[in-house]
């Protein structure tokens, strides 16, 4: 059991005990950030005047060494050791003798564990905000192929106006887009080096601390030592985030499963991302859709489970924090893939235009416009709104559309209307005439697309 706390005990750790308490198992994956942080530390100490050039250049050599191995397979990481950071001191010291030994000086594992995880973190916001907008160029793509895509738009599953596949696909990019900006609002808070704050009080040595940062890319050192190692808000706002990202997801999620029903038939999911039924051979079943919903309430578990084990910790480092990785480390690889399978899912789907233009045409979408006639012939609006409910309990009575009416049947329930009426309650009319900033006529959206190709362009945060 290789341990870098033996030293006050006198009896050796319970074998169960010390498999509770140790990490290996999963702060394995800090490996690289773990000896990136140690490499810059080194050059740190040697800087000071802490150690020598030559135990840096040794230690430097010893860390890269390991660090290859690893990711050639010929070193693996094992249960012999309690954590990452024990693997590491133990096979440095094993490889170089007495400097290794001096790696350690000046830090303690709660401000290492503590850089690792930010590191670690750093990255994976920046990989999923890439994922992100890969995503958004795909809703892009598509937005610009269907700006005269009719659907019908809901509201409580209710059919309510007629819009565009275009402005629909524009919602969600909305939605992915200020996903987009919480990683970056992330990645700033968080991009500070706790490296240096010791186990809670710093050290009495002539550390760097603005230099070590500088050289592991953070903005700046920590400004508070016992806060450096008791803070984790950056992963706590990460999985909210991952959270809203997956909550997202899900709602896109629910409505490409009920297009892809046979009562709405709005898209043909491809082959790649279907299954189909063990037993009824018609079957095409939107598996991926289903299996992101599902996954959502596994990202919102890390979520509880992080904000559950930190509302009652005491300054500063506690044993309990460790609980702050695996489920950390589940909800990044749950979101990364789901993110990557949707995006997929969508750039090889199939939008059924012909039902959707149907779909739009029935269910009165068309009624609030008709009302909107009425207005603009002088019919107050709240007498409007009277009318049109009449017309369309009229039209369900003889099973018709309001422009399936006839113009007589029309002026019975309403003198005010004229054989214009049936432009102005067109498909095409409804949609094209709202023109105003966010609406779904094609002049509005045709400015969006634009802005969004700026956005996905020019405009989008750039990683450092």
């Amino acid at each position: 059991m290789a341990q870098l706390w033996g030293g006050r005990f006198t009896k050796n750790t319970d074998k169960l005990v010390y498999q509770f308490n140790a990490s290996i198992h999963f702060d394995k994956r800090f490996l690289k950030e773990d000896i990136t942080g140690s490499l810059a530390h080194v050059a740190m100490l040697e800087k000071q005047g802490i150690i020598s050039t030559e135990e840096k250049k040794a230690i430097e050599e010893g860390l890269q060494g390991i660090l290859k191995d690893v990711e050639a397979g010929t070193l693996v990481p094992t249960e012999e050791y309690e954590d990452v950071h024990s693997f590491v001191e133990a096979n440095l010291i094993d490889r170089i003798g007495d400097p290794g030994k001096k790696l350690h000086t000046g830090r303690s594992r709660n401000d290492q564990v503590a850089l690792d995880m930010r590191m670690y973190i750093r990255s994976q916001v920046q990989e999923t905000d890439t994922l992100l907008k890969e995503l958004l160029g795909v809703l892009h793509r598509l937005m610009g192929e269907n700006l005269d895509t009719y659907m019908p738009g809901f509201t409580h599953l209710q059919k309510a106006q007629p819009l565009t596949l275009a402005h629909h696909l524009g919602a969600y990019f909305e939605m992915f887009k200020r996903d987009r900006g919480r990683m970056r609002d992330i990645y700033e808070r968080l991009n500070y080096c706790p490296l240096g704050a010791g186990a809670l009080a710093g050290t009495t040595y002539p550390l760097d601390r603005d230099y070590t940062a500088n050289l592991l890319g953070f903005y700046g050192p920590t400004d508070n030592s016992m806060d450096s190692v008791s803070d984790r808000d950056y992963v706590i706002e990460f999985l909210s985030a991952l959270s809203t990202i997956m909550m997202h997801l899900s709602r896109f999620s629910e409505e490409v499963i009920l297009w892809n029903s046979n009562e709405y038939g709005f898209v043909e999911i491809d082959d790649a991302y279907s299954t189909g039924s063990s037993i009824m051979p018609q079957k095409k079943n939107p598996d991926i859709a289903e299996l992101v919903r599902g996954k959502t309430g596994r990202v919102y578990g890390a979520l509880m489970s992080m904000l559950t084990t930190m509302k009652g910790l005491p300054l500063a480092y506690n044993k309990d924090m460790q609980e702050d990785k695996e489920m950390t480390f589940d909800a990044i690889d749950t979101v990364k893939g789901c993110i990557t399978l949707f995006t997929g899912m969508m750039d090889t789907i199939e939008f059924r235009k012909d039902k959707m233009s149907v779909s739009a045409m029935k269910g009165f979408t068309n009624a609030t416009d008709a009302a909107d006639y009425l207005v603009k012939k002088g019919v107050p609006f709240r007498d409007a709104h009277g009318i049109i409910g009449q017309l369309v309990l009229y039209a369900l009575e003889h099973q018709k559309a309001i422009d399936e009416l006839s113009l007589a049947e029309l002026q019975k329930i309403c003198p005010t209307f004229e054989a214009d009426i049936y432009d102005a309650i067109s498909l095409e009319t409804c949609v094209e005439k709202r023109l105003t900033h966010g609406a779904p006529g094609i002049q509005a959206m045709q400015k969006i697309i634009e802005k969004n190709e700026y956005y996905l362009h020019e405009g989008d945060w750039k990683h450092e």
